[in-house]
């Protein structure tokens, strides 16, 4: 009796799973993390060399003050799966299997829509209006310089005349705003994965009472030494 050559599929490994797509905003991340240092340096300060009731004060302040830097500079994140969109805002946790989202809108703010007609705000890819309308500047220039080719046909699309493939100058950036660039990719994982067997299920939602919890007690401890005082 041969042993044959190729293992059978009960054998066999199984397929690796696909990470999940992370996406955070930069700035929200080092604007959130100097602030975080400035807060912990100045109430450390207040409470290990304040006199009298500053050192409580100063508890209740970063009691306060630090799980609502955390939520809302740090905390926030999307994670894309082949099956569910999981949005971490700064006190819920939403997770919409792709087949129950109705659609992806970007406009003054990003969000996406259930299709239970629930709205839901992506704090993790905020919109630039500014970065928005220089993207738009560019796409201007570049179908304004591939005109200029067009017509005398000496310069290449670029307005750069090296055979059709310009070169990208110091100010030369993408076509598209970083964020609208993000919520097209998400759409076109909606688009592929909205049938998906493995992508139906209901929403989810789940607050975040580790965030809250702390700052509602920080709030109470500094209203009552206020109050007090």
């Amino acid at each position: 009796m041969t042993t044959p050559d190729h293992p059978s599929p009960a054998s066999q490994p199984p397929a690796p799973v696909a990470k999940d797509r992370v996406y955070r905003s930069p700035l929200g991340l080092t604007g959130g993390a100097l602030l975080l240092l400035v807060v912990l340096w100045l109430g450390f300060d207040a409470l290990f060399k304040g006199h009298g009731r500053t050192p409580w004060l100063a508890l209740a302040g970063l009691i306060l003050i630090v799980p609502l830097l955390l939520a809302f500079t740090l905390r926030p994140a999307v994670f894309a799966g082949e099956d569910r969109l999981r949005v971490r805002n700064p006190f819920r946790v939403i997770t919409l299997p792709w087949g129950e989202i109705a659609d992806l809108r970007s406009g003054y703010s990003n969000e996406v829509f259930a299709k239970s007609g629930t709205k839901y705000q992506l704090w993790a890819i905020p919109v630039s209006l500014r970065a928005r309308k220089k993207a738009i500047r560019r796409q201007q220039r570049a179908a304004a310089d591939a005109a200029r080719g067009g017509r005398g046909g000496a310069l290449a699309p670029s307005g750069l005349g090296f055979g059709g493939f310009g070169v990208r100058g110091p100010d030369a950036g993408p076509a598209r705003a970083q964020t609208d660039q993000i919520m097209t990719e998400l759409g076109d994982i909606l688009e592929r994965r909205g049938e998906a067997e493995s992508a139906q299920g209901e929403v989810t939602v789940r607050w975040a009472y580790e965030v809250a919890a702390p700052a509602v007690a920080g709030a109470v401890l500094l209203a009552i030494l206020l109050a007090v005082g």
